[in-house]
């Protein structure tokens, strides 16, 4: 029996788009993902990082993403990235940076810097107010429609926007492979899939669900990843109560402050109104009329 293999599990997704064997895989999803002019296609890849199944032993939940450098030096990174934090956009930025700043070695300039693209492929929406799965980022000027740079490129691939129907590009059936590959039968694949590219990419999926040591790799990260999900969700869990515990006392801490200043207010009101006796009295007193005063005084 053949198990069920996700291609968005870290081990699988870099086996597949980030060892040497498969490099023209990766070449084929890039020109998919960017779709280039006619003329700029990308031809060739070296891999910075290539698949190794030694980085994803152990308990440790490394980062894993596929780093490479295209014929023109321009850089690459993809990563998939499962759940979603509160930090991903920061960490979008930060990778981003560190290949861009890495590529200035002591005595170089600035015009040896090459672009840097990164592709985050995402099973969870980060923006769910638009329709688009794939979201194109520049360094931009809304207001005088101007491109700072074509140097940084960040581009979303959001999952749970594409809906699966009749597959008109190649960025689409890369999509329906991550999103939906765990179902697939590898043996027997939609017409989706009828491709060579594809079918090598499922070919990596049957390395995984047939040979022992590749499934047992696969178990282990599956296991990391659901571990790492359960401490996230927990902490997110743990941060909303706080935010109601937080919001609550606050309420609390108003109302508390509203009483005071209501019971400050009524004792206000009622040394004015002694007051005002007090005065009263005393005018009394200096007219002689103390018989009134011993009426109200008397009074309840």
């Amino acid at each position: 029996m053949k198990h069920k293999i996700n291609p968005m599990v870290d081990c699988v997704f870099k086996a597949i788009l980030g060892s040497e064997e498969n490099k023209n895989l990766l070449i084929h999803f890039l020109n998919a993902v960017l779709e280039p002019e006619e003329g700029s296609f990308i031809k060739e890849i070296v891999l910075n990082n290539p698949y190794n199944d030694r980085e994803f032993i152990g308990d440790k939940l490394t980062v894993v993403d596929v780093k490479a450098t295209d014929e023109n030096k321009c850089h690459y990174q993809i990563e998939i990235q499962l759940i979603l934090h509160s930090a991903i956009s920061a960490r979008m930025l930060y990778t981003w940076s560190s290949i861009y700043h890495s590529q200035i070695k002591e005595g170089n300039d600035y015009n040896k810097l090459r672009p840097v693209i990164s592709i985050w492929i995402l099973n969870e929406n980060l923006f769910d107010n638009v329709d688009d799965f794939h979201l194109p980022f520049l360094l931009y000027n809304q207001r005088n429609n101007l491109v700072f740079s074509q140097e940084m490129a960040i581009h979303i691939l959001q999952l749970p926007k594409w809906q699966p129907h009749k597959i008109k590009t190649e960025k689409e059936r890369w999509v329906y492979l991550f999103k939906e590959g765990e179902n697939v039968n590898v043996d027997d694949p939609s017409k989706i899939l009828y491709t060579d590219e594809m079918r090598q990419a499922m070919s990596v999926l049957n390395r995984f669900s047939e040979n022992k040591d590749n499934y047992l790799l696969y178990q282990s990260r599956l296991d990391a990843i659901l571990l790492n999900n359960t401490y996230i969700n927990d902490i997110a869990k743990a941060k909303k109560e706080m935010e109601i515990a937080i919001k609550k006392a606050e309420a609390e801490k108003r109302n508390a402050e509203q009483e005071r200043k209501e019971k400050e207010q009524k004792t206000e009101e009622i040394k004015q109104i002694q007051a005002k006796l007090d005065s009263l009295i005393l005018q009394l007193k200096e007219k002689g009329m103390e018989d009134i005063i011993s009426e109200i005084s008397n009074t309840k």
